[in-house]
């Protein structure tokens, strides 16, 4: 495969979208036009030139260092249609509007360069209904790219092909996202809303469906289905908020649209929940909005209560119980919430027997396989595991008996029956739908491998899914040089030494601070560089402060300050160490997990 070079983008669209993918583009330092309609009043350009201003203003911040906006050129489609010649990827991201779309793609059409790669940014809309505006020479080179919002923070990435997208089109493309942008990428089939909205949307509306059933209020659930369910810590209100509520309200509109009762069985569950459509009456829209299902007044936090149409006190928590269950093993707590006699237990077992029931239903018809649908949930809603991980880690058959038992029972969203493949073949004899051959691909009726592309090859270790057993393990792959429970020092290779932190979060303690002086001074005699990497776990949340509390029991502030010494004759070392240091960078780095990242030569 020629390697595909990204030297110039141009984003269509100046919206919250297409602006933040921008942003995210120059943070790479990778130059991009940014396109809108030309202005009424005032330079032609001002719809963009107002939008890369306000790139600066937002929280969190799109851009990494404010003067990389200077590299987002501002453009209209009247004045600066040629400067599409000079770019490599045109990333289209205006307002989901199917004849809007169109309309612009013929209009782009005659400037578009023989090489270039061009992708919709589409939420949901078809993408081969999309092609069909542009002319046959660009057909093969179009696709969808799905990125999700906003676009510097969060990981996942969906490509979508076309019948006449050719392969090597998306394998380009997945290379440049994946190394260039730093993304993971999922492959998902043309479908209403691809693979992590259809799954993760239609979870959020089973949920509330299920909050409606077992009377419970919305502060109560973010408790339960935030981290203590390994999930974000917006839990599930509170992500709607982040997210837009007119947003969600779109994405679901998307499902009614292109969805019935004949292609979805549990399309009964896909009306807009009543709360949901108050709050858009109201233009109550979420954190864009200052209020949504929750609205902060001075340092209170309030959430809608529908009955009153206003905002009532919040911050309720979830029963310790709960909480103690959600730590058991997998196959104990599933148990647990499904024999729970509170309403919280039960609502628990039936947002999660939904999510089973949804994604084993659909499994076929959105994904190649398994592993697409588990990697999309993880990157794109920030799920510890995903729903086909979970299921197996909790044994495979016996949650698919439970499950279907509540089917039968009626107590399920659908009548649909689970699919033969989940009791029978393949799947049941291997306890789950992730093997050391690969993962369950239904349309295949075989566990398909990882894609094979020359991108992966330098991810020598790639983020594991459950039962992914054939994949290597970092934590005892290569050879190890020295280790302490501080840190592990290895080679893969004999020319680069590789040191990870061993602590709890990859937390600096005064134990990691002498081993990691030990380690520069290893390289310097021993290897050509040095790697400060500590595999998918956060990179560093900083110094230990658990580690410190005796030393400052004993000597007080004095104690304190030489550690913070040590720190930073440590920080010193590595900066002028004779060989370079190389911090890869994963997750967190705060602190002085983030000078860590400062003071060393290079961060990947």
């Amino acid at each position: 495969m020629s390697r595909f070079n990204v030297k110039k983008v141009a984003v269509l669209g100046a919206g919250v979208m297409g602006a933040q993918i921008a942003a995210h583009l120059v943070n790479v330092k990778v130059p991009v036009v940014l396109f809108d309609l030309p202005a009424k009043e005032g330079p032609k350009s001002g719809i963009a030139e107002r939008a890369i201003a306000n790139l600066k203003k937002l929280k969190p911040s799109p851009i990494g260092v404010a003067e990389d906006a200077d590299l987002i050129q501002p453009a209209n489609y009247e004045e600066h249609l040629k400067l599409l010649k000079g770019c490599d990827l045109i990333i289209e991201a205006i307002a989901e509007r199917m004849d809007w779309k169109l309309d612009l793609y013929t209009k782009i059409a005659p400037h578009v360069a023989k090489h270039a790669i061009v992708a919709s940014n589409t939420s949901g809309l078809s993408i081969t209904k999309l092609s069909e505006a542009l002319p046959d020479a660009i057909k093969p080179r179009f696709c969808g790219i799905h990125f999700f919002n906003p676009p510097r923070y969060m990981p996942l990435v969906e490509l979508i092909a076309t019948p006449t997208t050719q392969p090597v089109v998306l394998d380009q493309l997945e290379a440049f996202v994946t190394s260039g942008l730093g993304k993971g990428v999922v492959r998902a089939k043309d479908t209403p809303n691809f693979i992590a909205n259809r799954i993760g949307i239609a979870g959020m509306l089973a949920t509330m469906k299920e909050v409606e059933n077992f009377g419970l209020t919305f502060d109560l659930v973010d408790d339960l289905t935030g981290k203590k369910l390994g999930r974000a810590s917006s839990g599930t209100f509170r992500t709607a908020d982040v997210v837009g509520l007119d947003t969600m309200a779109h994405v679901i509109k998307t499902l009614q649209d292109n969805l019935s009762a004949e292609t979805d069985p549990f399309y009964g569950s896909f009306g807009t929940p009543p709360v949901l459509a108050k709050l858009i009456e109201l233009g109550n829209l979420g954190q864009k909005a200052k209020k949504g299902f929750y609205k902060k007044v001075g340092r209170d936090i309030l959430q809608f209560e529908l009955d009153s149409e206003d905002y009532v006190p919040a911050g309720g928590k979830a029963d310790e119980v709960y909480g103690r269950m959600l730590k058991k093993p997998a196959a104990e707590r599933l148990k647990l919430l499904r024999n729970a006699e509170g309403a919280q237990g039960r609502f628990l077992w039936a947002i999660l027997r939904n999510s089973f029931h949804y994604a084993a239903i659909h499994l076929e018809s959105i994904a190649e396989s398994a592993r697409d649908v588990d990697q999309a949930m993880r990157w794109g809603f920030g799920m510890k595991q995903g729903p086909f991980e979970l299921w197996q880690e909790a044994g495979w058959l016996e949650v698919a008996k439970m499950v279907q038992e509540d089917i039968d029972a009626g107590k399920a969203l659908s009548k649909a029956p689970l699919p033969k493949w989940v009791f029978e073949g393949p799947v049941a004899e291997a306890g789950g739908v992730h093997t050391a051959q690969g993962s369950w691909s239904p349309a295949k009726g075989q566990f398909v491998p990882r894609r094979v592309l020359p991108v992966y090859e330098r991810q020598i270790f790639p983020e594991k899914l459950l039962g992914e057993d054939s994949l290597p393990d970092w934590k005892t792959a290569g050879t190890t040089i020295a280790e302490s429970k501080a840190l592990r020092t290895w080679t893969l290779d004999g020319q680069i030494l590789i040191a990870s932190i061993k602590n709890k979060m990859h937390a600096i303690s005064p134990e990691v601070m002498e081993a990691l002086m030990e380690a520069v001074d290893v390289a310097e005699t021993d290897f050509q560089g040095m790697v400060i990497w500590s595999g998918d776990a956060p990179f560093s949340v900083g110094a230990d402060l658990e580690a410190t509390m005796p030393a400052f029991v004993i000597g007080g502030a004095d104690a304190i300050e030489s550690v913070e010494q040590e720190l930073q004759n440590l920080m010193l070392r590595i900066r002028y160490a004779q060989v370079p240091v190389v911090a890869a960078i994963h997750g967190m780095a705060l602190g002085g997990g983030c000078e860590l990242a400062v003071y060393s030569a290079r961060r990947v």
